[in-house]
């Protein structure tokens, strides 16, 4: 029932933010779902909220798309989630990154910008692998290292793509790599 409510609730914010002419790019575990679903449907993860990447100057056209969706801003813990105005729950809202800024102080990597997106084929548009992975990388959270691995697994990140990234996420992503389980050889980067 969960993941009917998340992939519902990212379908009507997308629906929105699109009719809208609101930039925006899916990022979190919606967007390596995206990813993972184009060469191993089977092997997508389902996540517990949307987490969605836009300009700060676009909140407030933002904020008009969703009201009629019943979701409303909110700051908590100082970020800007989108929740029911029914059920206010932020771990069920739709969170907010914004493109270019640094996601917190001690964050070494900017977020990306939103012009980087791919359509997913369920219709939203996802943020573009190599600036996800950054995303993850820079986050490093355990949920974060789980994508990764993910990603790994799936064959979407490759020698050529993990040489594009800045020599400090390289280095999280080796060590992501080379401490999880595999079931083939592990690509070389």
């Amino acid at each position: 029932m969960a993941v009917q409510r998340v992939e519902e609730l990212l379908r009507k914010v997308a629906q929105a933010l699109n009719a809208a002419g609101v930039e925006y790019a899916v990022i979190g575990g919606n967007a390596v779902a995206a990813w993972i679903a184009t060469v191993d449907p089977d092997a997508v993860r389902a996540t517990k909220d949307v987490d969605i990447l836009v300009q700060r100057a676009d909140v407030p056209k933002m904020a008009k798309a969703l009201a009629p969706l019943d979701l409303i801003p909110e700051e908590v813990l100082g970020l800007t989630v989108f929740v029911d105005r029914q059920n206010p729950r932020p771990s069920a809202g739709v969170h907010v990154i914004f493109a270019n800024e640094r996601v917190r102080p001690h964050s070494r990597h900017p977020a990306p910008d939103v012009s980087g997106t791919v359509q997913a084929a369920s219709g939203f548009k996802v943020l573009d692998l190599p600036s996800l992975l950054v995303m993850k990388l820079e986050a490093f959270r355990r949920i974060d290292q789980v994508h990764v691995e993910d990603l790994l697994r799936s064959g979407l990140i490759d020698k050529s793509l993990a040489e594009r990234l800045p020599e400090d996420l390289r280095n999280r992503l080796r060590e992501i790599r080379d401490t999880m389980e595999w079931f083939t050889e592990p690509p070389s980067f």
